[in-house]
């Protein structure tokens, strides 16, 4: 990981949540922490990591993630053993 990947750990994991983290930022984490990256149908992408799996929608128009997206990037991290 590097620091742009740590920085956008520190994002995910604090709270209030943040609700203006670029998604691309939050997936190009994911596939660093080895996450194994699905198209899925209707703009929906699929990540596998430590065997564990989660669904996500797209954002747009904008790029940002919005809170719930990232409250469930933070239990999706969680449950694949990356935050204690």
């Amino acid at each position: 990981m590097n620091s742009k990947h740590r920085k956008t750990l520190k994002q995910i994991v604090t709270d209030p949540i943040n609700g203006n983290i670029k998604w691309r930022r939050i997936e190009v984490l994911l596939l660093a922490l080895g996450s194994v990256r699905t198209e899925k149908s209707d703009s929906a992408v699929s990540f596998v990591l430590n065997d564990i799996r989660a669904d996500f929608h797209l954002p747009h128009p904008e790029k940002e993630a919005l809170r719930y997206r990232v409250k469930d990037v933070r239990k999706f991290l969680e449950q694949a053993g990356i935050i204690p």
